[in-house]
């Protein structure tokens, strides 16, 4: 398995940073993670707590975890499936305790996506978030995190409150290219 993470606080650009490397190669393809909890989200498949427990275990959670309510995983047959295919998996993921779950057995691009806490606030309120003070508390935590266990994990840093989706795409899948010998595959022009 191989792809590339993406870690940051909530409202630092994982969405639009994913978006942007599907336009630089069409083989970069987010994993929707398996979600139980409330259907708020375009990015999960949502499951039943039932389900979710059926996978977990038949040892197909690579990666679990809880916030804002809701159980989060990461599914092996998906990733299995989405290599297999030729796709690059992108996972977003909120801590680094689950990154090295999932980079432990596999060669990942861990890339850190980092904005200030005002920016955060600023973008959840303009994307009309009812939860802001929540996601205030998880940068909080986000930041927390870095400073208990940024040890070299992160492959690429970038803040995305200072360069565009496509700048930071463009150099993060250079980096990934580097890193696993691939070949660029250029999507076409619009």
């Amino acid at each position: 398995m191989m792809g590339i993470v993406l870690y940051g606080p909530p409202a630092s650009g994982k969405t639009s940073i994913t978006v942007a490397l599907g336009e630089v190669d069409p083989r970069f393809t987010l994993v929707r993670k398996l979600k139980a909890g409330n259907r708020r989200g375009t990015e999960y498949e949502f499951v039943s707590p039932q389900q979710l427990a059926r996978y977990r275990a038949a040892g197909r959670l690579l990666v679990e975890s809880h916030r804002y309510g809701n159980t989060y995983a990461i599914d092996r047959h998906h990733i299995d499936q989405l290599t297999a295919a030729g796709q690059v998996p992108i996972v977003h993921l909120g801590n680094i305790a689950d990154i090295r779950r999932l980079v432990q057995h596999a060669s990942w691009l861990v890339v850190l996506l980092w904005i200030p806490r005002q920016v955060c606030e600023q973008r959840s309120r303009q994307r009309g978030d009812s939860d802001t003070k929540q996601r205030l508390q998880a940068w909080d935590e986000t930041l927390a995190d870095l400073h208990a266990n940024d040890d070299g994990l992160f492959r690429c840093r970038f803040r995305t409150d200072e360069a565009t989706p496509h700048e930071i795409a463009k150099q993060t899948a250079d980096a990934f290219y580097t890193q696993h010998g691939h070949h660029v595959v250029t999507a076409p022009d619009h």
